[in-house]
């Protein structure tokens, strides 16, 4: 456990180095874009796969993830921003890092949504310190798999690659922050 803390740690490092770099330049126009992201995000999900909207029918809320960058040489590493959902209303900006260890090489990036069943998961990941283990199963969208999928332990976590290779036998898990509006 203490080397997957060390792997949090240093992804976070980078991602702090990077976040910091990124300010330099203010853009007044950022959240717009962060919000187009997440609609044409959602678009492609359900483009790929019509049967996910019964979870953004029926979830309490969610939160997604338009572009999560992850690479790895034995020990990896990912980062992303997203927007989260109550009830189909904006609320929050959320940030997922994600350490691994193990057989991995490559890089990889996709996109991801998180549904919350109810009010409760959805206020447990609103304390900022959300974390989805290596037990934690993403269903990668295609053709009708929603349809036969559901919540476990109150999420429901669906991903859309978008670019690259990833050859792993690791393990590893995903943490989360939240930001209120």
């Amino acid at each position: 456990m203490k080397t997957l803390t060390k792997i949090f740690l240093a992804v976070l490092c980078i991602a702090v180095i990077t976040g910091l770099t990124s300010c330099a330049g203010w853009d007044p126009n950022k959240e717009q874009k962060e919000e187009e992201d997440v609609k044409i995000t959602i678009t492609r999900f359900l483009e790929k796969d019509p049967s996910l909207q019964k979870f953004f029918d029926q979830a309490y809320g969610y939160v997604v993830f338009p572009n999560v960058g992850k690479g790895a040489y034995i020990v990896g590493g990912g980062y992303g921003k997203g927007i989260v959902y109550e009830k189909g209303i904006s609320i929050g900006y959320a940030t997922i890092i994600q350490a691994s260890v193990g057989l991995q090489i490559g890089g990889q990036g996709f996109s991801e949504i998180i549904f919350f069943k109810d009010k409760y998961t959805l206020d447990y990941f609103k304390q900022g310190n959300y974390e989805l283990s290596a037990q934690a199963s993403a269903v990668a969208v295609t053709t009708g798999v929603a349809a036969n999928h559901d919540y476990s332990e109150g999420v429901a976590i669906f991903t859309l690659p978008k670019v690259g290779l990833m050859a792993e036998a690791s393990v590893g898990g995903q943490k989360f922050t939240f930001e209120q509006k």
